[in-house]
């Protein structure tokens, strides 16, 4: 006779099999509970969150998980490798993801297909999930780290022993009571532990361009190179110019020195869409981009968030430290766009390479406060 159990676990290994199926390279279960915060808690009174306020406002639901779907016991994540090997990029760095099409966009067929799959096996309802991708009030590192399917590194990232850093996470909330999965290994606070498999090893911490690691796995957002070039929609701290390098979108440092990467394997990448081309373009073809090239050449790519403004302010500052001295003549023109976001960076980055003396005509026309600002530094 077969008991209930086991028709639950035939069920569920069916489920793991087909959302495997489906592209998702690691499918994991954890059963949800609500959480304390008093990390995350801390860290928003901090302000370490920088101008993301839409995480503060949902914090609640991040601790609460009933809050986002009433009722909801289990939560299933997912896991996609993202690692293409290792690449060359000689001139403007992308983060790794980046060089894919929008993967929101690509994971999403497949998770809905996955709700097909829950409603099919349990006789489920849409009422009864909820699924995102990496954007809604979920703390999807802490959960997958519950379920097993990695730890929470120094760097305070989701750390796999069988894809290192490179995971896009997604996750389905269900009402569904699925037998959990143990943790890599026990946990003290029994949900995402700092450093668990790290031992002494602080190679993140240490090779952080702008510092932004206040203790292990407490990143200040607004010292983080990803922060600076994607999420802030202003102006860049000037003290924090220099250190973004070559990085003009995302960056990828804490991730690339790990040495758990060496186990990483070139994933299956069926919900992915590379985006060969992107390494390629040069910095000259990024600080001479109009709106219509923009637009496309960067769409259906996370990139298109920046918006044409965003991505020339942070090719400023990669001209800035490039040392390139043959990229003045399009500095000196963007230092005359019709942003001052721009000019900002533009006038920035032309006097790092020596061509202070090439803007007099744009400084003669400029009346905007924060780009007369940027002069001031200059002549001071």
């Amino acid at each position: 006779m077969v008991g209930l159990f086991d028709v639950m676990d035939s069920r569920q290994q069916t489920l793991c099999r087909r959302l495997t199926e489906l592209g998702f390279d690691e499918v994991r279960v954890a059963r949800l509970s609500e959480l304390p915060g008093d990390r995350l808690r801390t860290w928003f009174d901090d302000g370490m969150h920088g101008d993301m306020a839409w995480m503060e406002r949902s914090m609640e639901k991040r601790l609460q998980p009933d809050l986002v779907l009433p009722g909801a016991k289990t939560i299933i994540m997912l896991g996609v490798n993202y690692w293409p090997g290792e690449t060359n990029q000689s001139g403007p760095r992308w983060a790794r993801y980046a060089h894919y099409e929008d993967y929101h966009d690509t994971m999403k067929p497949a998770l809905v297909a996955a709700g097909h799959v829950i409603e099919a096996l349990y006789q489920a309802s849409p009422s009864d999930y909820r699924y995102y991708v990496d954007t809604g009030p979920v703390i999807e590192r802490g959960w997958a780290a519950k379920s097993g399917l990695g730890f929470v590194g120094k760097n305070a990232m989701l750390i796999s022993r069988q894809h290192g850093n490179w995971l896009f996470l997604a996750s389905i909330l269900t009402t569904l009571e699925l037998e959990p999965d143990a943790p890599v290994r026990p946990q003290v606070t029994d949900f995402a532990d700092v450093g668990l498999l790290c031992g002494k090893c602080s190679r993140c911490l240490d090779a952080c361009p702008t510092q932004a690691f206040t203790a292990p796995g407490v990143l200040d957002s607004r010292r983080c190179i990803s922060y600076q070039t994607i999420e802030n929609k202003g102006i860049i701290p000037r003290v924090l110019r220099a250190g973004i390098g070559l990085h003009i979108y995302g960056c990828d440092v804490c991730l690339e020195v790990c040495p758990w990467n060496r186990f990483a394997q070139v994933g299956r990448q069926l919900l992915l869409t590379a985006r060969e081309d992107l390494p390629g373009i040069s910095l000259r073809d990024l600080l001479t981009m109009t709106p219509v090239r923009f637009a496309e050449y960067f769409r259906r790519t996370p990139i298109k968030r920046l918006k044409l403004a965003g991505l020339l302010r942070n090719a400023c500052v990669v001209a800035g430290n490039s040392g390139d001295k043959s990229l003045l003549p399009e500095l000196v023109e963007l230092a005359s766009h019709e942003l001052p976001l721009v000019r900002v960076h533009a006038v920035w980055a032309a006097n790092r390479l020596g061509g202070a003396h090439l803007l007099a005509s744009a400084q003669a026309l400029e009346s905007d406060l924060t780009v007369l600002a940027e002069y001031s530094e200059i002549a001071s």
